[in-house]
């Protein structure tokens, strides 16, 4: 394979290469021109880097296709094969998120210093809320993007261009070679036994018990919740369970039912308790319903409206945000109710084989790395009890003697 350089004009450069090919159509040799813009050597080292990118069966065809438009078409490819949600989500971080700060960027061209550049100015620099616009055309400044963020941004980012090589837009994948951000692990909220107990009580008599009490005593996810059905439900003396198998996931086109995050249905042990209260909660809905001149079934939600019409995760959200600013609890999110049951599961001594099956993990390891803060405690206990026992075995022994 061979290349050369011309001059077009001081600085500007066309290199030529030789593909070896006949053109049937002109008898020629096929060739393949890039524009070039820097010194004769800058130019001559362009040129044997493409000859030898060429020899090795990795040269794309150069192409004005901007990372925004590639982005645009890799949306819509995808769209079919993912969950509305992740597309939405998707959507948000490429057109929100990656467009301003590399969008401009031909695809091509695109390299790896370039965007760790992008997301180090994306740390650090402050970010204009076009959402606001105070004295004249100045508008508010938000803080830098947190790294969390950009750690999300950067791993969209390597699926997508991972895409582009697979398309031979690209020969390699430039964002595989970026640095990602440090994130710090968020520390883990919840509430202890008596912030739970006070937790229940002050909120009994509102509609929120009910979904506060499936978080705190079964570690059900908020949508898990929300999908759940009366004939999920055996409340019986010998036989108390439920059985998860549906989670509400609400999208820009309104809430959809789908399975569980784990991929899968699991079933969850109900205490005598937690059974006798939603015992009381069904005769309570039925009640109202009827009132209503609705007859509840077994397709009827265990949480839902007045008119027995299902709840949307958000209102969910926002519910309890206003009735936990009504108490004197520390500030927590309604999914932290989910790590309460967890830390007061392992803090109790269950396995955590058992306390990863009850909250629907897909392997042990999750549970064991989420709740990592409870088991020094655990090892100490542990500790002691061998202890105790050698000790016990160890005296037995000597008195034998």
């Amino acid at each position: 394979m061979k290349g050369h350089i011309r001059e077009r004009s001081p600085g500007h450069w066309a290199i030529v290469l030789d593909v070896g090919e006949i053109d049937p159509k002109t008898g020629k040799k096929k060739r393949k021109w890039h524009s070039f813009t820097g010194t004769k050597r800058e130019a001559q080292k362009e040129c044997s880097r493409l000859v030898t990118v060429l020899d090795q069966g990795l040269y794309v065809e150069p192409t004005k296709q901007t990372v925004a438009e590639f982005l645009d078409e890799w949306l819509g490819f995808i769209k079919p094969s993912v969950a509305p949600k992740t597309h939405e989500r998707y959507a948000e971080i490429c057109r929100k998120g990656l467009a301003p700060l590399i969008g401009n960027v031909v695809l091509s061209k695109l390299k790896t210093d370039r965007i760790d550049a992008a997301f180090t100015t994306a740390l650090t620099a402050p970010r204009v809320d076009h959402r606001t616009k105070k004295d004249g055309d100045k508008r508010e400044l938000l803080p830098p993007l947190a790294p969390r963020t950009v750690h999300h941004y950067r791993r969209v980012l390597v699926k997508a261009l991972g895409q582009a090589v697979t398309w031979e837009r690209l020969s390699r994948n430039p964002a595989l070679a970026t640095t990602p951000p440090k994130v710090e692990r968020q520390k883990m909220l919840a509430y202890d036994v008596s912030q739970t107990a006070t937790l229940l009580e002050t909120l009994r008599p509102t509609r929120m018990f009910i979904p506060i009490l499936l978080a705190v005593t079964c570690g059900l996810r908020r949508g898990e919740i929300l999908a759940l059905r009366w004939r999920h439900l055996e409340l019986g003396d010998n036989r108390r369970q439920m059985s998860i198998e549906e989670s509400a996931e609400q999208t820009s086109d309104g809430v959809r039912y789908k399975e569980p995050k784990s991929g899968r249905a699991r079933t969850v042990a109900l205490s005598a308790s937690t059974v006798a209260e939603l015992r009381a909660h069904r005769a309570r809905q039925a009640e109202e319903q009827l009132r209503l001149g609705l007859r509840p079934d077994g397709d009827s939600f265990v949480v839902a409206q007045v008119d027995g019409q299902p709840l949307q995760p958000r209102s969910l959200t926002h519910e309890w945000v206003r009735v936990l600013g009504k108490t004197s609890l520390p500030r927590i999110r309604f999914h932290d109710l989910r790590h309460t049951h967890a830390t007061q599961m392992l803090s109790a001594g269950v396995h955590p084989k058992i306390a990863s099956e009850r909250l629907g993990h897909s392997n042990i390891g999750i549970t064991l790395d989420l709740y990592s803060h409870v088991m020094p405690g655990m090892q100490a206990d542990a500790a002691e009890q061998v202890d105790v026992a050698l000790q016990a075995a160890i005296s037995s022994e000597r008195k034998g003697k």
